[in-house]
C-alpha cells in the first residue's frame, strides 16, 4: 500500500531561506505568519494530511461516488470525517479576511498547505478546493449582503461552493452556452439549462451548496459579450441565514471518470431554479475568471502534489526491491541481488521527478507571494509588478506543472514495473487523478495558447520583459561567484533561448497567427523549464550561503545543491530543443487537408 510523507523541510527552506518570506512582514496578514507561527501550520497540515485524509484516498478511489434516485449523493466512506476534520481545523478560512470568519493569513501559506492535503488525497480535497473558489468570486463581485449570507458559513465549511461553466455542447468557447435566466421582477432570477462536468456538484458533507452558475440572461448580447453570473444555492437561505426550502437544481448523474473517484462530477439540471446575479449584468466572465485563476493555480499545485507522492512511493519501493546487480559491482553483497536504485536508468527517473518537484514546489510559492503582494500591498507600483509576473506565471505554471505532473507520476509507475500496473499498489491511481489535471480548468493547449497569444503582448510586455530582467539581473549578480557558474551559465543559456524564442514570435506569429498555434505548447515549456532552472539557481544560492554560515542542515542543502547540478546538466539544455521545434514554424503542421488524417 502508498505511504506519504508532507516534505515540511522543503516547505520551510522556500519560505524562510529562498524566498525570505519575514521580508514582507509589512504586508497584512504576514506580521501573524511568524517563522513558529509557519512552522507549526506546516506541521499540523502534515499530521492532517498524513494521518486523517490519506488513509481514505485509496478506498475512496475504490468505492467512489453514488448517486440515489432522488438526485442525492453520497460520497465514500470515512470522506465526511475527514472533511469535518478539514473544516473543523479551520483551514478553510486560512487566508480568508477575517470580517468572514477567516484567519486572514497569506495565501502563499495556503498554497503551502494545499500541497500537503492534494497529495494525501486529492478527490476529497476538491469539495473545500471548490469552496475557496466560490469565496474568491463572492469576495471581489459579490454585494455586501451576498458575502454577509454566503461567505460565513462557507468559510466555515458547513456550506460549500462550486463553479459551473461547462455544458454539453461547449467547453472552453463560453459564448456558446444556452443557459437562459429570465427576471423574476424581484431582483432574482429563473435559471434554466444543464451544466455538465461540475466538481463536487452535489454531495452529503454540507449543509449547502452555493452553485456560481454562468447564464445569458433573456434578450442580452451573443457570445462572450451576454453572459452573466449568478448564485445558485442548493437550498434557500432563510432571512436568519438559516437553510431554506429546497430549490430547482439537482443532480442529475455521475460521471463515470478514469479518476479522481472519490469526488462527485456532475451532470447539473437548472429548472427555472432561483438565482441571484454576482456582479454587473453581462460581465459574468470577469467574475468567473477570478474564480478560474484562483483553480487554475491549485490545479497545478494538484500537479506537483501527485508527482511527490507518485515520486516517495517509488522511492520506497526502489530502496527495497531487489533486481540485478549494479554495472559497477554488487552493492548489497550479502543478498541474492540490489536494491534497483543502484541502477543509472532508475536514478535518472527518481532524479528527474525530485528535480522538478523541489523546483515546481518554489515556483508555486514564489507565484503565491506575488498574488499576495498584488492583492495586499499598499504600493501601486509594486501590486502592479506582482500581479503582472502573477498572469504571466498562472499558464505557465497550470500547463507545466500539470503535464509533468501526470509524466511523472508514469515515470513513477514504471519503476514499479509489473506491480505498478497493479491496483492494490496505488500507483495506478495517481496516474489516472493527475490526468485530469491537463484538462480542466483549461486544457494545457488553452494555457498555452493564453501565454503565447495574450500574456506575451499585454501591456506591451511589460510582464515578461520584467521577468526577463529578473532572471538576467540575477545571473549578472552572481556572475563572479565560482560556486554559482554550473547554475547562472546553464540558466543564461535557457533566458537566452526563451528570449530568441519570444522574438521569433514577435517577427513571425503577426502575420502568420498558426506560427504562434504550432509553437505554443512547445513556448509554455521553455518557459517552464528557464522559471524552474530560476528557481534552482535561487536555491542554490540560498544553499551555499547557508553553508557558508555554519548552518546545521548539512547533508539537506548539499543534497539541494546536487539536485540543482542535475537540473542543469540533465533538464534544463531541454531549452534548445523546445527553441528548434518553435522556429520550425507550422508549415509541415498544418500542411495536410483533413481528409488525410
Amino acid at each position: 500500500m502508498p505511504v506519504y510523507k508532507a516534505p515540511v523541510a522543503d516547505t520551510l527552506f522556500v519560505l524562510k531561506d529562498v524566498l525570505g518570506i519575514e521580508r514582507y512582514n509589512n504586508l497584512p496578514g504576514f506580521s501573524d505568519a511568524t517563522p513558529e507561527m509557519i512552522e507549526a501550520i506546516a506541521t499540523e497540515a502534515a499530521r492532517l494530511s498524513e494521518e486523517v485524509l490519506f488513509p481514505v484516498n485509496h478506498s475512496g478511489d475504490q468505492e467512489g461516488c453514488t448517486r440515489a434516485e432522488d438526485g442525492t449523493v453520497k460520497t465514500p466512506k470515512g470522506f465526511k470525517q475527514a472533511y469535518d476534520a478539514y473544516r473543523e481545523g479551520g483551514w478553510i478560512g486560512l487566508a480568508v479576511p477575517e470580517e468572514f470568519g477567516g484567519q486572514g493569513l497569506p495565501y502563499t501559506l495556503h498554497a503551502a498547505v494545499g500541497e500537503y492535503t492534494s497529495a494525501a488525497n486529492m478527490a476529497l480535497m476538491m469539495y473545500p478546493g471548490l469552496t475557496q473558489g466560490a469565496i474568491a468570486a463572492i469576495l471581489v463581485h459579490g454585494s455586501d449582503e451576498q458575502k454577509q449570507t454566503y461567505l460565513p458559513k462557507m468559510v466555515e465549511g458547513i456550506w460549500s461552493g462550486t463553479m459551473n461553466l461547462t455544458e454539453p455542447h461547449c467547453g472552453t468557447d463560453l459564448g456558446l452556452l444556452r443557459t437562459k435566466a429570465v427576471p423574476n421582477g424581484d431582483g432574482s432570477y429563473k435559471i434554466s439549462g444543464q451544466k455538465i462536468f461540475i466538481s463536487a456538484g452535489e454531495h452529503d458533507m454540507t449543509d449547502n451548496i452555493v452553485h456560481l452558475v454562468l447564464a445569458r440572461i433573456e434578450g442580452a448580447p451573443a457570445g462572450t459579450k451576454g453572459i452573466s453570473l449568478f448564485i445558485v444555492p442548493k437550498f434557500l437561505v432563510n432571512e436568519d441565514g438559516s437553510v431554506g426550502a429546497r430549490n430547482s437544481v439537482v443532480c442529475g448523474a455521475i460521471e463515470h471518470k478514469m479518476g479522481i473517484h472519490g469526488n462527485a462530477t456532475c451532470v447539473m439540471n437548472y429548472d427555472e431554479a432561483t438565482g441571484y446575479l454576482i456582479g454587473a449584468e453581462n460581465k459574468g466572465l470577469n467574475a468567473m475568471f477570478v474564480m478560474m485563476n484562483e483553480a487554475r493555480l491549485g490545479v497545478g499545485l494538484q500537479g506537483l502534489a501527485i508527482a511527490e507522492i507518485a515520486y516517495q512511493n517509488a522511492v520506497a519501493y526502489a530502496k527495497d526491491r531487489l533486481q540485478g546487480r549494479a554495472l559497477s559491482g554488487p552493492k548489497a553483497p550479502d543478498k541474492a541481488a540490489d536494491p534497483i536504485i543502484v541502477h543509472p536508468d532508475i536514478r535518472r527517473t527518481l532524479m528527474t521527478i525530485k528535480a522538478f518537484n523541489e523546483a515546481g514546489r518554489a515556483f508555486m510559492l514564489w507565484t503565491a507571494l506575488k498574488s499576495d503582494i498584488a492583492h495586499r500591498s499598499s504600493d501601486e507600483k509594486e501590486r502592479q509588478a506582482a500581479d503582472d509576473l502573477l498572469g504571466l506565471a498562472t499558464p505557465i505554471l497550470k500547463g507545466v506543472m500539470t503535464d509533468k505532473g501526470f509524466d511523472h507520476a508514469v515515470m513513477a509507475q514504471q519503476v514499479y514495473g509489473g506491480h505498478g500496473y497493479i491496483e492494490e499498489w496505488g500507483m495506478s491511481q495517481y496516474v489516472r487523478d493527475a490526468r485530469i489535471a491537463m484538462i480542466y480548468e483549461g486544457a494545457n493547449g488553452i494555457q498555452a495558447l493564453d501565454l503565447v497569444g495574450r500574456k506575451l503582448a499585454l501591456n506591451g510586455g511589460r510582464a515578461v520583459m520584467a521577468a526577463f530582467k529578473e532572471i538576467g539581473d540575477f545571473c549578472e549578480e552572481n556572475r563572479a561567484n565560482e560556486q554559482m557558474a554550473p547554475f547562472t551559465k546553464a540558466l543564461k543559456k535557457g533566458l537566452n533561448d526563451l528570449q530568441a524564442s519570444t522574438m521569433w514570435f514577435m517577427q513571425n506569429a503577426m502575420a502568420k497567427p498558426d506560427n504562434a498555434g504550432a509553437g505554443s505548447t512547445d513556448y509554455m515549456h521553455l518557459f517552464g523549464l528557464v522559471m524552474l532552472g530560476y528557481m534552482w539557481a535561487k536555491m542554490a544560492k540560498s544553499a551555499q550561503d547557508l553553508l557558508a554560515a555554519g548552518d546545521e542542515r548539512t547533508d539537506f542543502l548539499n543534497t539541494k545543491l546536487a539536485t540543482a547540478r542535475f537540473y542543469m546538466d540533465k533538464i534544463m539544455p531541454e531549452t534548445a530543443l523546445r527553441k528548434t521545434r518553435i522556429e520550425a514554424g507550422s508549415d509541415t503542421l498544418m500542411e495536410l487537408a483533413a481528409e488525410a488524417f
